[in-house]
C-alpha cells in the first residue's frame, strides 16, 4: 500500500464532513477513462505509474464543476497537470487539470482564464459548491480530452471514485422519499 493513501473501507470515516450534496465535477460526462492507482503508462512508456487521481471523458469545451465549496488556492499552467485550478475545502484539497485557457499575471494577481468558455478563476477567489470553473481541454500531458481530478484529505490521497460512489449514495438517501409507515393497530 501506499503510505498516505485513503482506501475505500476508510470512506466511512469521512462521511458527516458535508462533502456528500457535493457536485458532479463534469458536465456531458462520457466515461471514466483512467482509474486512481497503478497503471501501465499511457504515452507509451514501459512498466507501471501512479495515477493520483480518476480521469472523466468528456467533449473538449465540457464545462467542469467546482465540487465543494472552498477557496482557489492556485492556478498554473506550467505542469505535465497543463492547465489547473486547486481548491481547498477545510481538510479537503481537489485539483482540476488539463482544463482550457492559461494562467496570466495582472495587477490583482494571478487568474486562470478561458475566453472563449467565459470563465475566469483568480487565485484566492472564494467557490461555490457546482459553479463553472473551466472546460475540459487537452493541456499538459495528456492523450485525449477529459478531466484529471485528484482529492486530498488532510495532505492524504483519496480515491475519487470512493468519494463519488458515496456522495451518489448520500445524495439518493436525501432523494428518495421514506416508505409511509402504517398503523398496524
Amino acid at each position: 500500500m501506499m503510505p498516505g493513501l485513503l482506501l475505500s473501507s476508510q470512506a466511512q470515516d469521512l462521511t458527516g464532513l458535508g462533502w456528500e450534496l457535493g457536485s458532479f465535477p463534469v458536465e456531458n460526462f462520457q466515461t471514466y477513462s483512467s482509474p486512481f492507482g497503478y497503471r501501465a503508462s499511457p504515452t507509451g512508456g514501459y512498466g507501471t505509474e501512479f495515477h493520483n487521481g480518476l480521469d472523466f471523458a468528456a467533449p473538449e469545451g465540457s464545462y467542469i464543476r467546482n465540487w465543494w465549496a472552498g477557496k482557489v488556492i492556485e492556478v498554473s499552467d506550467d505542469t505535465a497537470c497543463g492547465t489547473l485550478v486547486r481548491v481547498q475545502s477545510g481538510a479537503w484539497q481537489h485539483v482540476y487539470c488539463h482544463m482550457k485557457g492559461q494562467v496570466e499575471t495582472e495587477p490583482r494577481g494571478r487568474v486562470m482564464v478561458d475566453r472563449a468558455g467565459g470563465v475566469e478563476i483568480w487565485q484566492g477567489q472564494t467557490l461555490a459548491t457546482g459553479m463553472r470553473i473551466g472546460r475540459v481541454g487537452m493541456t499538459g500531458r495528456t492523450t485525449g480530452p477529459h478531466l484529471h481530478w485528484t482529492l486530498r484529505h488532510q495532505g492524504q490521497l483519496v480515491n475519487p471514485g470512493v468519494v463519488l460512489q458515496a456522495m451518489a449514495e448520500a445524495q439518493q438517501a436525501v432523494t428518495t422519499p421514506e416508505s409511509p409507515v402504517t398503523n398496524q393497530g
